[in-house]
């Protein structure tokens, strides 16, 4: 699986940097079948980046760069803060909830060190840090392999975690959500958690500042169709909030301080 998605990364890559690539010339700068090459294509193809031409590929739009979890923190923090505080507000008292890893998803977990009678589970350790000594926070970590990039747990242990567990909501940050594509991010073992957690969650709240909006990375994580509540900031274009509500998603406009 690992070198699975390792290819599909440096594919993708080749697409950005040349626009098209052929079949004949992935299969001898990868060693691997030309049916390997063609499944990959047709992934990449099936997350709205690419199109299958007749032996190849030709890029359709260029995949936004993924950033360490200590730039994103930088980035945005009073509408980032805002959306958490209004995340925290949808959090009751016997609430069992899921808070994915995320910049956006950590000023959540701030705004819930008042809370009472909450348990949250988490794979991202500074969501586990921002709530290790909050006294009404009962929480559990996944387990799984760290990914430092983005202090996130994943992996197949990740994801077994969850299976004797339900859970009341999960809190998720995305780094693409697109009206087509749906809702998306850069890392496969990532996607293939958040997915399993949209899974163990009755509702489904995703945390996201509007420049996410219109972005397609290359791994899915689920339709829009499965998606509850967005929280985003006054940035939304038109065209998304529309669409959105068209959807029958709840979309709460989180307003910054002045």
């Amino acid at each position: 699986m690992r070198n699975t998605r390792q290819r599909r990364q440096q594919i993708l890559q080749l697409l950005v940097e040349h626009g098209n690539v052929q079949v004949s010339e992935l299969v001898g700068r990868f060693g691997v079948s030309a049916v390997t090459i063609r499944a990959d294509l047709t992934h990449i193809e099936s997350q709205g980046l690419a199109t299958r031409t007749h032996g190849g590929a030709t890029l359709v739009r260029t995949p936004p760069q993924e950033q360490d979890i200590h730039e994103k923190d930088a980035l945005n923090l009073p509408v980032k803060d805002s959306i958490g505080t209004h995340a925290a507000g949808l959090v009751k008292a016997g609430d069992n909830i899921i808070i994915d890893s995320g910049s956006t998803t950590m000023t959540l977990a701030r705004h819930l060190r008042g809370h009472r009678d909450v348990t949250v589970m988490t794979n991202g350790l500074n969501i586990a840090w921002e709530l290790a000594n909050a006294p009404g926070v009962e929480l559990l970590l996944t387990g799984g392999l760290l990914r430092k990039q983005s202090l996130s747990l994943q992996g197949s242990q990740a994801e077994a975690s969850l299976n004797t567990y339900s859970f009341d909501t999960l809190f998720l940050g995305v780094d693409g959500l697109d009206l087509q594509f749906g809702l998306t991010t850069h890392h496969e073992a990532e996607a293939s958690l958040n997915h399993r957690m949209v899974e163990r969650a009755r509702r489904i709240v995703v945390l996201t500042d509007a420049s996410k909006f219109g972005r397609v990375s290359l791994h899915r994580i689920a339709r829009l169709d499965q998606v509850h509540t967005v929280i985003t900031d006054a940035s939304i274009d038109a065209e998304y909030l529309e669409g959105l509500q068209r959807l029958g998603i709840e979309v709460i406009i989180a307003q910054a301080p002045a």
